[in-house]
């Protein structure tokens, strides 16, 4: 199954930064104690960041009351220029961010198509946002790394389709098919934050994708129904969706693909040895 272009720009999560004096410029603090009387509205403006921003990357629910002493995280923002083709699957792939979280604070309707030269902010994710866990290193070789480091199988069934990597003209195919039954439950291989859930490129179908830390990421497509929503949480073994056959299936199966910046690795390196 051919994948997305690989799209360029710089490939950074940004994390908070630690506590500021209290003498702080309010227009460069990363982090931000309320104080007695403060509104979330008057925090926004003295830090010349949009209240949506600081909202989506501390989770604040309405009515977006603040307590004095409550630590909020102040999201800087980065841009992003969309470039013929783009897609927000790619957009959110790149940047380990929610599709959903990037068309919020921008005002857009995520299920939109996005134009060429169109200007995105692309909203910091909290630094409790992000689950790291454990991986290889990409200059490792699979077979050695430990056990802790590799990723939990998706769901149990023979690979139809095994990794193939991108040399020359060669065809290729990004991560490994697994063939099981319609409607079989998609468990995430590792913990971390959806940054995408719902229809992606045609060739994918329905599709997941989650942020483990570190710049890597699994993908989970050809589903028949999406169970999670962009920017929730999920632990390793949760169930994400539903085994089926959209976009370039032709039978009940689930693609997989693990990825560091967007770089995409054998998955068979990275799962237990099946039985």
């Amino acid at each position: 199954m051919r994948c997305l272009a690989l799209s360029a720009g710089i490939l950074a999560l940004l994390i908070a930064a630690p506590s500021p004096a209290q003498d702080s410029d309010p227009k460069a603090e990363t982090e931000h104690r309320v104080k007695p009387g403060e509104t979330l509205g008057g925090i926004a403006s003295r830090a010349e960041v949009p209240r949506i921003l600081i909202i989506e990357a501390n989770g604040l629910k309405q009515p977006y009351s603040l307590r004095a002493g409550q630590k909020l995280i102040i999201p800087r923002r980065r841009s992003h220029v969309v470039k013929d083709g783009e897609t927000g699957f790619g957009i959110a792939l790149d940047y380990g961010v929610p599709w959903g979280v990037i068309a919020a604070a921008n005002g857009i309707d995520s299920k939109a198509a996005l134009r060429k030269g169109q200007s995105l902010i692309i909203p910091t994710v909290s630094a409790t946002s992000a689950v790291t866990i454990p991986t290889p290193a990409p200059s490792q070789s699979p077979s050695t790394t430990t056990a802790s480091g590799r990723y939990a199988w998706p769901v149990e069934g023979p690979i139809r389709r095994g990794f193939a990597p991108r040399k020359g003209s060669a065809s290729f195919h990004d991560g490994i098919d697994i063939l099981s039954p319609a409607g079989t439950a998609v468990r995430a291989s590792a913990a971390g934050t959806v940054i995408f859930a719902g229809d992606g490129p045609k060739e994918y179908g329905k599709t997941v994708i989650i942020h483990h830390g570190g710049r890597w990421t699994t993908t989970y497509s050809f589903l028949s129904r999406v169970t999670v929503k962009d920017g929730e949480q999920v632990s390793a073994g949760e169930r994400i969706g539903l085994v089926g056959e959209t976009g370039l299936a032709t039978q009940p199966q689930l693609h997989f693909e693990i990825r560091r910046n967007r770089e995409a690795f054998d998955p068979a390196g990275y799962l237990p040895k099946s039985d």
